[in-house]
């Protein structure tokens, strides 16, 4: 049962997205901009399929992320990325976490 959750396989993205949920708003926010702008590397007919979802369950659902549309979009999007893209946004969310770095976007250029 406790691996019901799309990241609870994975120790790292379990723990990024806990602090993700832990953190103040506007890290939040910084850290959905961040992942937003990952979704070039995901397949468009996936975001589109994402996007459909997104549709019936923004508002509704019982998820911490739920009730906000931008880390609600970036969640699920970090959801549908290839594996080896999850763990490259968890990684970099927790170093910016743990550094206290509220400036999550500059990590794109890296």
């Amino acid at each position: 049962m406790s691996d019901r959750r799309w990241y609870d396989k994975d120790p790292i993205l379990k723990e990024a997205l806990e602090l993700l949920r832990l953190s103040s708003d506007e890290l939040k926010g910084e850290a959905a901009e961040f992942i937003i702008n990952m979704q070039d590397q995901v397949a468009g007919e996936v975001i589109n399929d994402m996007y459909e979802m997104l549709t019936k369950y923004q508002g509704k659902g019982n998820r911490w992320y739920d009730n906000d549309p931008v880390v609600m979009k970036a969640v699920e999007l970090w959801r549908v990325a290839p594996k080896k893209l999850q763990r490259k946004i968890a990684l970099k969310l927790l170093l910016a976490i743990e550094e206290g770095d509220s400036q999550i976007i500059k990590l794109t250029e890296e």
